[in-house]
């Protein structure tokens, strides 16, 4: 059985390639079973929380992602998410890669992301505000570049040290990237705003949202976690990556849900519809957009799948 490290998998995973892998499997789909979502008790002030998502294609592979997320861990020097990613074939069963999942995870939802905002955001847009200064920040400003002209990025983050450490890290003459700690302003200038967080508080209110606007909300996976307040969701045309996911796992559809703000009907598409042309994305310059991720082993599978294609394509040339 192959093992793909963490760091392998970032040099095999190319984020063009992994965007219309993922676009490719939205539009042809795959069995994916709602994923099992468990609470496990800390002594530390925040639960942590295992993750099991299985996805297949029938006669092909067969993938399940073991995700811990435990909030206290980097208190101990430990990274948060934590996992792997065990690759079946699915003729036999037969193990067939045991893949870095944090890694895994990380580039497809930054793919999953951009994938959207190809449909969602508007096509000039070229100023990006990343809020967030986890692992996923870098990931996103790579993999919006692909489908977006990028040529100015803000980050915002709770530690402004990190923001301008990451800043540094990516700014470069054909991107200009920046720290800021005025999140109102940065949101205002925004084309696209793209949210990483863990917080269960909302950090982006509605009244910041300029025409035009693109906002992508990524880290609240759970009912208690949101990103963005109510005013959000009245004011933008609302899409998920999948409706089942979103509407009972993500606090920004679920709240909005259980108040009446917001209806299952008000989702105006998923990314299986987006995909296959079934329904349209953004529909004129100034409408609001908003993208509700939730994660979905699909994505998964489909990187997956890249990786070890990759890597055995690689094992034939080399």
């Amino acid at each position: 059985m192959r093992v793909i490290k963490g760091p392998d998998l970032d040099a095999m995973l190319h984020d063009r390639m992994l965007i219309e892998r993922l676009r490719q499997m939205f539009r042809s789909g795959c069995d994916v079973p709602l994923r099992h979502h468990h609470s496990i008790p800390t002594q530390g002030d925040r639960d942590g929380t295992l993750l099991l998502m299985p996805a297949w294609k029938a006669g092909r592979r067969i993938g399940i992602k073991i995700i811990t997320v435990f909030p206290n861990n980097p208190h101990r020097g430990i990274p948060s998410i934590l996992g792997s990613y065990l690759m079946l074939d699915g003729e036999t069963g037969v193990p067939q890669a045991m893949i870095d999942g944090p890694t895994l995870t990380a580039r497809r939802t930054a793919a999953a992301s951009a994938l959207a905002a190809s449909y969602l955001a508007r096509q000039d847009s070229n100023r990006l505000l990343v809020v967030g200064t986890g692992t996923l920040a870098g990931h996103l400003i790579q993999a919006y570049q692909v489908v977006l002209p990028i040529r100015h990025v803000l980050i915002w983050g709770r530690s402004p040290e990190k923001a301008k450490r990451l800043a540094t890290h990516f700014s470069s003459r054909a991107l200009r990237v920046e720290a800021t700690e005025d999140l109102e302003g940065a949101v205002r200038g925004a084309n696209v705003v793209t949210c990483a967080t863990g917080t269960t508080a909302p950090l982006i209110k509605g009244q910041w949202l300029t025409p035009g606007v693109h906002l992508d909300l990524i880290g609240g996976f759970t009912p208690a976690m949101r990103e963005a307040d109510d005013d959000c969701i009245r004011r933008a045309r609302v899409f998920v990556d999948t409706r089942s996911g979103a509407c009972a796992e993500a606090g920004d559809i679920v709240q909005p849900l259980n108040s009446g703000i917001l209806s299952e009907a008000d989702i105006a598409a998923d990314l299986f519809e987006l995909a296959r042309g079934e329904r349209s994305g953004r529909r004129y310059y100034d409408q609001i957009t908003l993208f509700k991720s939730v994660g979905t082993a699909l994505e998964d599978l489909a990187a997956a799948e890249l990786a070890l294609d990759m890597a055995l394509h690689h094992d034939t040339t080399s």
